[in-house]
């Protein structure tokens, strides 16, 4: 039980690590803004690589061994893994993929992709506010077959919820009264049965 309370423990420092590493980097103090336009590709790129860091710490610390599986469970890991899939694939459509990787600010040099985009609205956002999270989530438990898998499902997904209350607090600064109303009409990660509808007059 200690070696595995132990090994537990430290795949959690290891996100832990990663989630600090993310504030630290992204906020407006962050230290990669001496490279200018580079900054967004920059923190993408070394973001991968701490994500790796962490991948392959848990890979090594927890068991790999995969789980037995009942044809329902099976059944319903292949659903979270479609489900996830698309929610990812709609949500993504929906922004400037350039941007959000950072090579469209190399090339800029009179400030436009520094200008904050539309608050987005519509699509799956009208249901839930952080679409990307809610697919990542589904698509990390339906591909978990492992101690080493559920592991990694659980601490990315308190990740996520966690580093969703950081980023509103950005959005909140970024878009203001809009953005209030969204959220308190809105629901961060399950939709609600009955929509109500968002308006801004």
């Amino acid at each position: 039980m200690f070696v595995w309370l132990t090994a537990q423990g430290g795949y959690f420092l290891l996100w832990l690590s990663f989630g600090l590493g993310h504030s630290l980097l992204a906020g407006d103090r962050s230290p990669l803004r001496v490279v200018g336009r580079w900054q967004r590709l920059s923190y993408n790129l070394l973001a991968a690589v701490h994500l790796v860091v962490v991948i392959v710490g848990g890979h090594l610390l927890l068991d790999t061994r995969a789980f037995v599986w009942s044809p329902v469970m099976l059944w319903v890991r292949t659903a979270a893994v479609g489900i996830g899939l698309l929610v990812l694939i709609l949500s993504l459509r929906q922004y400037d993929l350039r941007r959000f990787a950072g090579f469209r600010q190399i090339g800029d040099r009179d400030g436009e992709a520094e200008t904050p985009e539309p608050l987005h609205i519509s699509g799956l956002n009208r249901y839930v506010r952080h679409p990307l999270y809610v697919g990542s989530i589904l698509l990390l438990l339906g591909i978990a077959d492992s101690e080493f898998g559920l592991a990694t499902a659980l601490w990315a997904s308190v990740y996520f919820i966690v580093g969703s209350r950081v980023e509103e607090r950005r959005l909140v600064a970024m878009y203001g009264a809009d953005y209030e109303r969204y959220r308190r009409k809105t629901p961060a990660f399950i939709p609600r049965l009955v929509r109500r509808r968002v308006g801004y007059r």
